[in-house]
């Protein structure tokens, strides 16, 4: 098996908060191989963008990182200064972030956005050869060369997403995080951003972390799936196998929750609300929820242990 290219181990993430202290990110680990696709899926809340961030070294005060690695490449993050962390960030990790209309400069051009992106990492190129590589990054995201010249408000949601996407690449990062890029855009343009997002994932043959909570939109994309709740990842298994046999009973009230063109009827939600990260129940934080609780289940937190190639933090799986 190829070395990883991203390995997180132990990650704790913590926020500050008045009525105390929120655990938001709770003891997550996990490998990426280069060029695999792994989904994080989980109701909103569950830590899945804040899991992002702390790979990035991104989380601000009052949130903090309270314990665990992030290796990148056989780099540890840890250990890299400010100046050299922010050099990682968009060459060797890259995100595609939530709502490209807040993530876009509005008074500012496409081409322009992308050449600071450029000339923030050390890029210095003449006029002509950064209309070139933005040229070239527009087109492989699907986007005419006139699109360079535009204003984030002049485009689409699919548009803009794609130009967030082009920005992601300009430095050809060994690893993308896609936080919910499919968000707020109708199922039409969500196809296309995907395409798109699949396309240019395999000419770089960078590793793909795709966030969200459509799990229809997982199984499409993903070689292996993390199912998180409350901070924790619950589940680890390759898609096929989640699909098919999920064997947390959070996982399998996801997969249940989808709707069917065969078996039409009522559709199935799970019950009750997700646990405030501030206050945790006892023992595993979705046995309130859970139909098959036992007494074990409501004092005694389940690890995460490997299950014929799964991986599942539940007493009963």
């Amino acid at each position: 098996m190829s070395e990883p290219v991203l390995r997180v181990e132990g990650l704790y993430v913590a926020f500050d908060h008045p009525l105390g202290k929120v655990q938001a990110v709770d003891d997550v680990t996990f490998a990426l191989a280069p060029g695999e696709r792994f989904g994080l899926a989980g109701e909103s809340g569950s830590g899945k963008s804040t899991l992002a961030l702390a790979i990035l070294r991104m989380i601000k005060p009052p949130g903090w990182i309270q314990a665990g690695e992030v290796w990148l490449a056989g780099t540890r993050l840890a250990d890299l200064d400010e100046d050299r962390m922010r050099a990682v960030r968009l060459a060797g990790i890259a995100l595609v972030p939530q709502g490209s209309m807040n993530s876009l400069n509005p008074v500012l051009r496409i081409g322009r956005q992308i050449a600071d992106a450029l000339a923030d990492h050390g890029l210095r190129l003449s006029r002509g050869e950064e209309e070139r590589r933005i040229t070239a990054l527009l087109a492989e995201v699907g986007l005419s060369e006139s699109v360079a010249r535009m204003y984030p408000h002049e485009l689409s949601g699919g548009m803009k997403q794609r130009a967030c996407i082009a920005i992601a690449i300009c430095l050809r990062p060994k690893v993308i995080i896609a936080d919910e890029p499919t968000s707020a855009l109708d199922v039409v343009v969500q196809r296309q951003v995907m395409a798109t997002l699949a396309r240019v994932q395999q000419e770089l043959e960078a590793a793909v972390i795709l966030i969200g909570h459509d799990m229809g939109l997982m199984a499409q994309f993903v070689d292996r799936l993390g199912i998180m709740y409350a901070g924790r990842l619950v589940e680890v298994a390759p898609i096929s196998e989640i699909v098919v046999r999920p064997r947390h009973p959070y996982t399998q009230a996801l997969i249940a929750s989808l709707p069917s063109l065969e078996a039409r009827g009522a559709l199935i939600g799970i019950p009750g609300l997700a646990p405030l990260l501030r206050d945790l129940p006892p023992g595993c934080a979705f046995h309130p929820r859970c139909t098959m609780a036992t007494d074990r289940c409501r004092t005694e937190k389940p690890p995460l242990r490997t299950i014929q190639g799964s991986q599942v933090a539940c007493h009963l799986a």
